[in-house]
């Protein structure tokens, strides 16, 4: 009996896609639960698993568009599973492999060993002197040898000058002409078809830039104090949560905590409608090999550091390995994007529509900053806010803006929410 292997659902918007590569071989015998192939769409990227065990037949090929419900393989599950017994016996990790020692023949006898440079007694057919001392000492040293030269010395002996001579390399004559450089066309340009997810980025980012009229202010904001929160209690915070506190979630708290101060930014334009929103789910950017990517983690003003680290590290990991899922990418009030991570020093980052505004991260740097009237040394880094300006004024961005940067730069205000 054989089973079809068909393309899952994958939302509502989702009618097609990709299939990007398969991970198996058509004929191989499959596993439940194996990753088959790897399935691309405008919105996330995903694997399709084996529901039973067989022999699979492939019957899309790779690169191929497919549709939602699709047959792209059938497993014959009456095909036997290969005899694993046959295979070699795993080789323990600690023991080491002996090396192949081919044996010798019988009776080889060992072959007399060959002088590195011509004896002065091998010099007879070309001079009937023996070579000086010096000259012995040339030939040693150069490695010439001096059966295949003509002694230009008194009665035709070879001198140490003769030798030497020849010891010196070839000159190399310059080319006259410039070497021809022959470029093959075909390898100058490559063309490939972008994916349905890249596409849609494209797409998103360009409306982004035509429906809103976006504007973006900038600030900086000393990270001394959440440096030393994290060194202070990283330890005691990894033995209880078994994970490592970062710097996302205090942006993420810091960003919340914004939001119910300034609650015009928590707000979206819908026709001739501004709908303010009473929640708080915050996207957080993801870079994977396939494009960006922007979960959510949600009701971040209900959650602890340890629960929103837990969820953003789940999901950059999910997102990464193309198991993220629709739900991941659905809601969200706001964005942050991490540009620091790549070494962005500043950068002017576009709203994740309908959104209406992002903050983007960017890399740490001691700058010489005034503090009670001395110049010191403090590691800095700029925040950049773009906002859609039909719905937010500057001075609630500014605002928002510098919430941010009194919380990160006194996070104990974030604990009394002032």
């Amino acid at each position: 009996m054989a089973t079809e292997v068909k393309i899952p659902a994958m939302g509502e918007s989702i009618s097609s896609g990709i299939l990007a590569a398969w991970q198996v071989k058509d004929g191989d015998y499959v596993k439940v639960g194996q990753a088959l192939f790897e399935l691309e769409t405008d919105k996330i990227t995903s694997e399709g698993s084996a529901e039973v065990a067989g022999t699979i037949t492939l019957k899309v090929s790779a690169d191929e568009e497919v549709e939602i419900g699709q047959v792209v393989a059938l497993i014959d599950e009456s095909a036997p599973a290969p005899d694993e017994s046959d295979a070699p016996a795993a080789r323990p990790e600690n023991e080491v492999k002996p090396e192949a020692v081919e044996p010798a023949p019988a009776s080889s006898p060992e072959p007399d060993p060959q002088p590195d440079f011509a004896s002065p007694t091998e010099n007879s057919e070309n001079s009937k002197h023996p070579l000086s001392p010096a000259a012995q000492k040339a030939a040693k040293e150069t490695g010439v040898d001096t059966s295949t030269i003509s002694g230009t010395g008194k009665d035709g002996r070879i001198t140490k000058g003769d030798i030497l001579q020849q010891a010196k390399p070839t000159p190399r004559v310059a080319s006259q002409t410039a070497p021809t450089s022959v470029v093959d066309p075909t390898t100058r340009e490559t063309r490939k078809k972008m994916s349905p997810l890249r596409r849609k980025i494209a797409e998103h980012l360009v409306a982004a830039t035509q429906e809103a009229a976006m504007l973006t202010t900038f600030n900086e904001v000393d990270m001394s104090a959440v440096m030393r929160l994290r060194k202070t209690h990283q330890d005691a915070f990894v033995e209880k949560h078994g994970i490592k506190l970062g710097f996302m979630s205090f942006f993420t708290k810091a960003v919340t905590h914004a939001l119910q101060a300034v609650p015009e930014v928590n707000a979206r334009i819908e026709g001739d409608s501004v709908v303010s929103q009473n929640y708080y789910d915050i996207g957080v950017a993801v870079g994977t090999p396939k494009g960006l990517m922007v979960p959510v983690v949600h009701d971040c003003d209900h959650k602890n550091f340890a629960e929103i680290e837990t969820d953003i590290l789940n999901y950059a990991k999910a997102a990464r390995e193309g198991k993220i899922e629709m739900k991941d990418l659905q809601g969200g009030v706001f964005t942050i994007s991490n540009g620091g991570i790549y070494g962005s020093m500043l950068s002017t980052p576009i709203i994740n529509h309908p959104q209406p505004a992002i903050l983007g991260l960017h890399n740490i740097q001691e700058r010489p900053v005034v503090c009670d009237g001395e110049i010191v040394a403090r590691p800095m880094m700029y925040l950049a806010l773009s906002y859609d300006h039909r719905l937010i004024d500057g001075k609630e961005a500014v605002t928002f803006l510098i919430k941010i940067k009194e919380a990160i730069e006194d996070p104990s205000r974030l604990l009394f929410g002032i």
